[in-house]
This record gives C-alpha cells, structure tokens and sequence, in this order.
C-alpha cells in the first residue's frame, strides 16, 4: 500500500538537535513542511554524506519553510556523539531523529527486519501532515538533496496551484502545465 497522501502516524521521538535533547513528535510536522530522510544508522559509511548534503543545502529548505529532519535506528545519545565526532555530521542544524524502537522506520515503510536498519528512504511532508512524495531505495546508494528540494518545491507549487501538474524536470519558474483533453496525445 501507497503512503501517499496519507497522514503520518503518531509518534514520539528524542533527536539530538543544536546541542540538546527534544521531544519531536507528530504535532511537530503541523503547520509547516517537512523532509523526513530515514538513513540505516549513524557511524556508517554513506549515511554522513547525506547528512553533509542536508546541511549544505539546508538555508535553502528553510527559505521554502520546511524542515528537515533525519533518522536513524539508533539513539539520541548516538546521535550526540555522531554529531560531535564526526565533521559531516557536525555540519547538521537540524534534528537527528532517534528510533530504536523501530516504530517510524516500520510505519514508513523502510525497515530491514533481518537487519534492525532503516533502508534510505525520503518522504516530503505537507503542513497537514500528509505526505506527498516517497523515495526508497537500496542503502548502497546515496540521495542527492537538490533533488529532494526540487520536489519539495512541486508539491509546494502544486499544493499553491489548484489544477497545475509540473512536468519532469521542473524547477521554480518553469511553465507548469493544465491537464485537459486538449493536450492528450500533443505533449
């Protein structure tokens, strides 16, 4: 089953965020978009690069208004000492959401049972706490956020613009189109 346009599912989580602990919860997706970037779990290999990625990139999430939020398998204190030992990850400014208890990775639909990790996976949130993209795939291969952002920025045009779906390729600025009658079989 498609996670698409459902709602997220309760939860609470400790994350280690700007030098403290906090509670993020559901409630903490309302009101604003968000990227939620599941990783298998700190002290890995590509799982920094991402996080490097998210933080290069972030000033631009946060001019669209969304926050980024990424998780792991493992704990708060993990990712304390993740963000503190390791110069990818200490670039983060955002909250590195902990979930030993497996409860997001499995209601996202990433979770590795053999393996008690999170496949790499992507979802992009509306303020309604409904989600509009998902993005999974092997743990071998790292994202690109740019890519993510570009999406975050569709669906916030489309959520803007009744009626307009955004071709392949689109960025902002870029011609959207009108689904009618009149265009089948003339793109």
């Amino acid at each position: 089953m498609s996670l698409i346009n459902t709602h997220i599912p309760a939860f609470k989580n400790q994350a280690f965020h700007n030098g403290k602990f906090i509670e993020v919860t559901d409630a903490s997706f309302k009101g604003k978009w968000s990227v939620m970037i599941f990783m298998p779990a700190a002290f890995t290999f590509n799982c920094p690069t991402e996080v490097e990625d998210a933080a290069d990139n972030y000033a631009e999430f946060q001019k669209a208004g969304a926050e980024v939020y990424i998780v792991t398998t493992d704990t708060q204190f993990s990712h304390k000492v993740w963000h503190e030992t390791s110069p990818a990850v200490g670039k983060a400014k955002f909250p590195l959401i902990g979930d030993p208890t497996h409860h997001l990775t499995r209601a996202f639909g990433v979770h590795i049972e053999e393996e008690g990790l999170a496949l790499r996976g992507t979802f992009i949130i509306n303020p309604d706490g409904v989600i509009k993209t998902a993005e999974i795939h092997d743990n071998a291969i790292a994202r690109d956020v740019k890519e993510t952002l570009r999406k975050l920025k569709a669906a916030q045009y489309v959520a803007n613009n009744p009626g307009q779906v955004c071709p392949a390729k689109w960025n902002e600025g870029a011609k959207t189109l009108t689904p009618s009658l009149d265009l089948v079989g003339k793109i």
